[in-house]
């Protein structure tokens, strides 16, 4: 079936679902695959419990006496994205795209907050940042929003060319691009190239000639981006960082990091000899951050939210999720960024926590997974750092930490890690947690 002729039934049942256990009456079956399931054996049941269509991509799983609420197509999730993609063409409005290698998730929410200060936003919830998460993302347009953030992810090369040409975004940005996934990339180099798959698709936007169209935003400090950025061609930048690159627009600089991150920023402006500089105190953990919050201050600058809001949204802004978490519990003083880890992160992370403030430090550090070849190297490198940094009391969890050449505790999995704090029960201590989510240590603070 053409897609245009199967948006003019979503339009009729405009809820999709791809969960034969979340069937809202008229709404439209989509059977995706996955490893462990196959969406095509529950579509009768789906449209038993309510769905008016089933979409499906094995004839064999029709039943003929239903047959006109089946729609065969060649690929399910490849059908999925196209109607998401035509929907959202329903749309004329910015579409910013977000990507790259560590804070991603953070930078989304904080630009969706400083726009939400005066428009009607719609971005991407939690971490639905993947090949079903962004088209899942796109279908939540309505014709109230004024503005979409969408978070896009990537392990694979290739993987963000897919989900470009999904959201089709008219501006965007890249955090940076940092060791991870090597396993599936295959080097840095690969990482790289995939993360720069939105550029190039801006590249395309901006040819077009579209002002409003293909822009980027951009962080002058950071040469790999830079780099990227010109090998490309995009001359429609608007950049931001805390150097003294003549590319920054929006300047930042920290002021304090007791713990929350205290920092100023304000406009470069040749013809203005003394700017003035916005105060913001922060929620959130980690001078790192400031970039984060330096691109939501372009973005919105962009979209002409006032100085004033932009840094009500970012006083504001308060972290979740097990990322940059500041927790206080009866004895301890924890710091949670459990989500996930790689070397680019943790060494920021453990930057951070070293010139913290606070006394008696503790790290509790899992491994960091789809690392491929690197892993051994990198995972030596991250306690060559702990050691550099005079952080003795540190503990480290995981198969791959315990490979490495040091005299600091290890421990194989959280399970033992929750044993030997019932047993020893630290107190008084401000202790980092970071690790891969597959490590498990967002389990702990429930013990620390």
């Amino acid at each position: 079936m053409d897609i245009k002729e199967l948006y003019k039934i979503y339009q009729q049942h405009p809820v999709i679902t791809t969960d034969s256990r979340d069937c809202p009456q008229g709404s439209i079956f989509i059977a995706l695959k996955g490893e462990s399931f196959n969406g095509n054996a529950f579509a009768g049941k789906a449209l038993e419990q309510g769905c008016a269509y089933a979409v499906v991509d094995e004839p064999q799983v029709v039943d003929e006496d239903l047959k006109d609420r089946y729609i065969l197509v060649d690929d399910c999730l490849q059908t999925f994205k196209d109607l998401a993609r035509e929907h959202r063409r329903q749309f004329h409005i910015p579409v910013i795209g977000i990507t790259g290698t560590n804070g991603k998730t953070t930078t989304k929410e904080l630009v969706a907050a400083v726009l939400s200060e005066e428009y009607n936003v719609m971005a991407t919830q939690g971490n639905f940042n993947n090949d079903v998460g962004v088209p899942k993302t796109l279908f939540r347009l309505t014709d109230e929003h004024d503005i979409a953030v969408v978070e896009m992810g990537a392990s694979h090369p290739g993987d963000i060319k897919t989900l470009v040409e999904t959201a089709e975004p008219t501006c965007g940005l890249i955090t940076n691009v940092g060791r991870a996934h090597l396993q599936g990339f295959g080097s840095f180099e690969g990482v790289k190239r995939t993360k720069g798959e939105l550029y190039d698709f801006l590249r395309s936007r901006a040819e077009e000639g579209d002002p409003d169209q293909g822009f980027i935003f951009i962080n002058a400090d950071d040469p790999d981006l830079t780099q990227m950025a010109n090998q490309r061609g995009l001359i429609f930048q608007i950049g931001y960082g805390m150097g003294n690159s003549d590319e920054i627009v929006v300047k930042g600089e920290v002021t304090g990091c007791d713990p929350f991150v205290r920092f100023r920023w304000w406009i470069e402006d040749e013809e203005e000899e003394t700017p003035q500089k916005e105060e913001v105190q922060t929620r959130l953990i980690g001078a790192y951050n400031v970039y984060n919050m330096l691109a939501a201050i372009a973005v919105g600058l962009h979209f002409d939210i006032d100085p004033e809001n932009i840094n009500h949204a970012l006083e504001n802004y308060t972290p979740s999720n097990n990322r940059s978490q500041l927790m206080r519990t009866a004895n301890n003083t924890l710091i949670v960024d459990a989500y996930n880890a790689n070397p680019t992160s943790m060494a920021a992370a453990l930057r951070n926590f070293r010139d913290m403030q606070v006394g008696n430090k503790m790290a509790i550090l899992g491994d960091m997974r789809e690392l491929g070849d690197a892993s051994e190297e990198e995972h030596q490198r991250i306690v060559d750092m702990l050691k550099e940094f005079g952080l003795v009391n540190t503990w480290l969890v995981g198969e791959e930490f315990a490979k490495t050449k040091s005299d600091f505790r290890k421990f194989k999995d959280v399970d033992e890690v929750r044993e030997a704090i019932e047993a020893c029960q630290p107190q008084g201590h401000s202790i980092l947690i970071k690790g891969s989510n597959g490590t498990k240590l967002f389990l702990l603070p429930e013990v620390l």
